[in-house]
């Protein structure tokens, strides 16, 4: 009895460590899934921040490389030293400008020193009391376009006449200028008045770059002496990008529209419908060339917009049947402050030939030119303008004035004398 008690006790014990057993084996498969799974998540997590860090470290590395880039141009841009065209080099004047400030001209080369008289002369004649860094840039400028303008270098080369002048010292003293030429003495101005600026340049053409109020201004004098006034005055890089390419990493931006023309000068309308009379008032105060800007009450619809440049392109078509001769038109629209726009045109003629300066076209010099000219060619002098005998062989009568003894005429010979004559009798020669 008690052999087969023993015996079921051993069995009960062998069962009960069998299933001991199978709970610590299943206890360990459990517990090696659990850590091959901890590992294996681990491991994962570990691979994929290896990959986040890695695409970061590209970025930060493609970052520096672009920074270092910008940087590096910056650093490469050359401003004073560099030769628009291969030939028109852009010179410094901080030495012109600083004597300017300091009263202290004794460091500076004769040459200078004629630049500084000459610019001094500009600035007493153009600067007054009172005005803030927009007007005297104004002044400048306006100055610049109206005796450094087109035609007025004269037709006929002197001793010492540079046709091509790119240095302040030529610019004031031929009164002609290419882009290099106005860029830098422009600049040289805004330093003598204590106003930062820039040349911006590309491989073929230079203008300014001017800071008022903390915002900068492109300003390009050459193609406004070249066109119409303020053109290509205080453009935002928006504005100047229509015309002009530049490495814009290596210069700051420009985005001020407080002293851009398009706000200061621009004429308020209700709506486009009164865009045509203004430009015809526009037009007729300018003799033919005026960049003209209107400013709308509310801001445009889009019906607006698409009506304005149907207005714009019939304007042109009635301008041509209106007005004589050939001309450019140009549209654009410029920032405003807030989001307004502002519609500029632009109507520049061209064709026209200068006369040169301080000589009357209507003078007897002018008159003994003409026909010494069509005799030399043998041409009908009326054909060159030549009034009176078109032959130019009998006396050609100026005029009758009363006197004393008898109505007086005046009259030229074809060799340029003037003999008067009276009813009296007699003739005397006017020296």
């Amino acid at each position: 009895m008690n052999t087969e008690i023993n015996e079921a006790n051993e069995v009960k014990q062998s069962k009960r460590s069998g299933k001991a057993l199978a709970l610590k084996i299943t206890a360990i498969v459990l517990l090696a899934a659990c850590l091959t799974g901890s590992l294996g998540l681990n491991v994962y997590q570990a691979y994929a921040q290896q990959q986040y860090a890695s695409r970061m470290g590209g970025f930060i590395d493609e970052q520096r490389d672009r920074w270092a880039e910008e940087e590096k141009k910056e650093n490469e841009y050359i401003e004073d030293g560099f030769k628009v065209g291969g030939e028109y080099e852009i010179r410094s004047t901080t030495h012109i400008s600083d004597a300017y400030k300091s009263g202290d001209e004794s460091q500076l080369s004769t040459e200078d020193k004629e630049t500084l008289k000459m610019a001094r002369e500009v600035l007493d004649e153009v600067i007054e009391d009172g005005m803030d860094n927009f007007d005297k840039e104004e002044a400048i400028y306006k100055w610049l376009v109206k005796n450094i303008g087109h035609g007025s270098g004269g037709t006929i080369s002197r001793p010492g006449m540079n046709r091509s002048a790119f240095t302040p010292h030529d610019v004031l003293a031929n009164r002609s200028a290419v882009c290099v030429g106005y860029a830098t003495t422009f600049r040289m101005f805004m330093n003598m008045l204590d106003m930062d600026c820039h040349i911006v340049h590309n491989e073929y053409h230079s203008w300014d770059l001017v800071k008022l109020e903390g915002e900068w201004y492109h300003v390009d004098v050459y193609s406004d002496a070249h066109g119409t006034l303020y053109s290509n005055f205080n453009m935002t890089d928006a504005v100047c990008r229509s015309g002009h390419n530049w490495d814009e990493s290596a210069l700051p931006e420009a985005k001020g529209v407080k002293y851009s023309p398009a706000v200061r000068n621009g004429v308020e309308v209700d709506d486009i419908l009164g865009v045509p009379a203004a430009l015809k008032t526009a037009l007729d105060e300018s003799e033919g060339s005026t960049t003209a800007f209107f400013k709308f009450k509310a801001a445009l619809t889009d019906e607006e917009i698409s009506a304005a440049e149907y207005l714009v392109g019939q304007l042109e078509m009635a301008l041509r049947m209106a007005m004589e001769g050939d001309f450019y038109m140009r549209a654009m629209w410029y920032p405003g402050e807030g989001e307004s726009e502002i519609l500029g045109l632009s109507i520049e003629r061209y064709g026209e030939s200068d006369e040169p300066d301080n000589f009357d076209p209507e003078s007897e010099a002018a008159k003994k030119v003409l026909r010494a000219i069509a005799e030399a060619f043998e041409l009908d002098p009326a054909d060159l303008g030549l009034s009176g005998d078109p032959d130019g062989d009998e006396p050609t009568e100026e005029g009758v004035i009363g006197g004393a003894d008898g109505p007086t005429r005046i009259i030229t010979n074809p060799d340029g004398t003037v003999i008067t004559t009276w009813d009296g009798g007699g003739s005397v020669a006017i020296p």
